[in-house]
Order: structure tokens, then C-alpha cells, then sequence
């Protein structure tokens, strides 16, 4: 007897039981499918980071000392945006393309995609600022959304929550302790 694991975790079977039917099996590959989708929407958005990296003009910055390492940004926003990959297709599995929650899981994508653009790229902290101190609101608004529907999606996006607070920190210090260093100091 072949036994199936199943990725949706609500819908697992119990002990000992395996799929009764070719439609459990294609049920099974769409989840999968609908995943791979929204893996591939954050990677979207994850590219942003990879055009607009920070250079040589960032290494010279004053930045505080409660700056991260530079080898933790590359792993925290990969475990970041495969969390925020899985609570987008937990709501998704749940409830569909629910109108209100994917607007705004949606707008709070395009604001992370915008904030190396601005920071990064333009080298305007300010409208950097801006940018993550909304993205940090619309987060809150999102996890406010996806609570009813699945508080596992939710809690998948607190930590992305707290590394917004921390991001917005310190833009913040590093646009005041380089005055003169940017485009909109």
C-alpha cells in the first residue's frame, strides 16, 4: 500500500488512510499548482531586491550598531517571503480569491517591490521611509484580514511584520546620521 502526504495540513488523512480517488489526487496537484503560484508571485517581487542591491555608496554610510550583518538580509527575506508565499495560498486554499484580503495582500507586495527601487536605486530614504512605514501598516491590516480565514496565514506574517518594524528603524537612523547623503537629506 502507497501512502500520500498531503501538503494542505487541514485536509490530511488520519492514520493509516490513503487517497480513495483519482479527484483526491487531482485535488492534490492543484494545491500544489495554486503553491507554485504564489511562490512565483513573491519571487516577483523578491527581484527587486536583486536588481536594486545596496553598493559600494551603502558600505560608506553611517549605520548604527544594531545594523544586521549583510549576510542576514539574503536569509531572512528568503524564509520572509516563502512565509509570506504560504499564507497567501492558505487563504487562497481556504477561501478562494477573497476581494478585500488579496487587495490588500496585493498592495502590501507592491510596497515591498517599491522599497529597494527607492532606497537602493534612487537613494531617497525618505520616500523609502514612507514607503515601509505603509508597508508596515498594510501588513497589519493584511494579518488583520487573513485572521478569520486562517490564523496560521496570519501568524505567518508577524514575523514579516516585526523585520518591516526593524526595516523601518533603521532607514530611519541611516537617512538621519547621513545628512547631505541622499537626494531628498
Amino acid at each position: 500500500m502507497i501512502r500520500t502526504t498531503y501538503i494542505r495540513w487541514a485536509s490530511a488523512p488520519a492514520d493509516g488512510a490513503t487517497i480513495q480517488s483519482d479527484r483526491e489526487i487531482i485535488m492534490s496537484l492543484a494545491a500544489i499548482a495554486s503553491l507554485l503560484v504564489f511562490i512565483a508571485i513573491v519571487a516577483v517581487v523578491a527581484i527587486s531586491g536583486v536588481v536594486f542591491k545596496p553598493g559600494p555608496w551603502y558600505a560608506r554610510l553611517d549605520k548604527p550598531g544594531w545594523t544586521p550583518p549583510n549576510l542576514a538580509f539574503p536569509i531572512v527575506w528568503t524564509l520572509l517571503y516563502l512565509m509570506i508565499a504560504v499564507a497567501g495560498w492558505r487563504v487562497y486554499e481556504a477561501a478562494g480569491l477573497v476581494a478585500l484580503p488579496f487587495a490588500v495582500y496585493g498592495l502590501q507586495l507592491v510596497l515591498n517591490a517599491a522599497w529597494s527601487g527607492l532606497f537602493f536605486g534612487l537613494h531617497r530614504p525618505g520616500l523609502a521611509f514612507a514607503d515601509v512605514v505603509a508597508m508596515a501598516g498594510v501588513i497589519a491590516v493584511n494579518i488583520a484580514l487573513f485572521a478569520p480565514i486562517d490564523a496560521i496565514a496570519a501568524w505567518l506574517l508577524v514575523p514579516y511584520l516585526a523585520w518591516a518594524g526593524l526595516a523601518a528603524c533603521l532607514n530611519y537612523s541611516v537617512w538621519r546620521r547621513n545628512p547631505g547623503a541622499f537626494a531628498d537629506a
